[in-house]
């Protein structure tokens, strides 16, 4: 079963971070992008069963009432099966009862809203406008209508932040009592307002500290983490993020989405004007065997558990100690073997990216 991608790229503002495909909000272009997008679906899916839908962007919480109807109505050609999971993005500001009653209509079961931090400093430099009273009182409505799957982002590491600071957010946020959290190092992104800006980074070696106290105070507080940036209760990890990190075959639609299909990797237009003239100009790849056990490897060991010997061995019929130099990765303790799964040790994972490179 594949999983399912639909990009919504509106917002009412735009986040000074945010590397995302997006544009201001404009009822004209969403209503000429949502015709578009559902015409894509209907041309692109193969009217297989699929496993997940994530509708991300963006912020598609934006939309309005009405627009919503329509997209999530897009949402009913697809086969799916009872233990879909079914994933919205918001912003707290767009919550309310009457959104939350539509998501429900759709069997929408999963909500994942960019909360990023409560610190006043944290919020200016990110562009966002929130408080945790707003998010303690959006939290007890969403669960007043039976959301049992909730993830909040958590971004760390940004300019000038301190330890104490990221101490105090992360003790709001298991306040707010997430299902999930997925937490990210602000990384600063060519054509993003902070790059203009030249926003300064925090030191490395802040950086790592930081992380470590995510893990441990998580990890206490009976978080899971089973991918390097995300970590959920039990049995709450996310299905469709999944997906992407065991290489697995997707659908994406709508404007600068990417997708896996049938061995090849693809990337709609991020050109709005050519999305609506119905050209999505996609950009695409034919992996090769070699390209895609690559791909198994980089994606499959940032999941804390790692990757499956026995697994990878039956999906490429060659063992993977034949195709990488896994032993001296491994006499070297760069990676370790546990329980059938090569993986990444938990003190290694921030130079994740030179292993990868010594091995591929």
């Amino acid at each position: 079963m594949r999983g399912v991608y639909i990009h919504i790229p509106f917002c009412r503002s735009i986040c000074s971070y945010c590397d995302f495909c997006k544009v201001f909000y404009y009822p004209k272009w969403s209503h000429e992008y949502l015709i578009k997008l559902k015409e894509e679906i209907e041309d692109i899916y193969m009217k297989d069963e699929v496993k997940s839908i994530y509708i991300g962007g963006g912020t598609p919480s934006c939309l309005s009432l009405k627009e919503l109807d329509f997209l999530l109505s897009i949402t009913k050609q697809f086969k799916t099966n009872p233990s879909l999971e079914f994933t919205f993005e918001c912003n707290l500001e767009d919550i309310n009862e009457n959104l939350l009653k539509l998501l429900k209509q759709y069997h929408v079961n999963r909500l994942s809203i960019g909360i990023e931090s409560f610190q006043e400093k944290n919020l200016c430099i990110l562009g966002r406008n929130h408080s945790f009273l707003d998010a303690e009182e959006k939290m007890k409505m969403i669960r007043k209508y039976g959301f049992t799957n909730v993830n909040l982002d958590l971004i760390y590491a940004i300019s000038k932040e301190t330890k104490k600071e990221l101490e105090e957010d992360l003790k709001l946020f298991l306040k707010l009592k997430p299902d999930h959290i997925s937490a990210y190092s602000l990384m600063i992104e060519p054509h993003t307002i902070l790059f203009h800006q030249r926003m300064p980074k925090v030191s490395e070696d802040l950086d790592v500290e930081m992380y470590e106290k995510i893990k441990k105070v998580l990890k206490k507080k009976g978080y899971q983490q089973y991918e390097v940036s995300n970590f959920a209760q039990k049995y709450k990890e996310s299905i469709h993020n999944l997906t992407y990190w065991n290489n697995e075959e997707y659908y994406g639609f709508g404007l600068g989405a990417s997708g896996y299909l049938e061995h090849v990797r693809y990337t709609n237009t991020k050109n709005l004007t050519a999305y609506l003239n119905g050209n999505n100009k996609k950009k695409s790849e034919i992996l090769t065997v070699q390209d895609e056990m690559d791909n198994e490897m980089m994606l499959g060991l940032r999941k804390r558990k790692g990757i499956s010997l026995a697994q990878f061995e039956e999906k490429y019929h060659v063992k993977m100690e034949d195709a990488y130099p896994i032993k001296p990765l491994l006499k070297n303790k760069n990676l370790e073997l546990k329980n059938g799964y090569i993986r990444i040790p938990d003190d290694k994972v921030y130079v994740m990216n030179e292993i990868l490179l010594k091995m591929i």
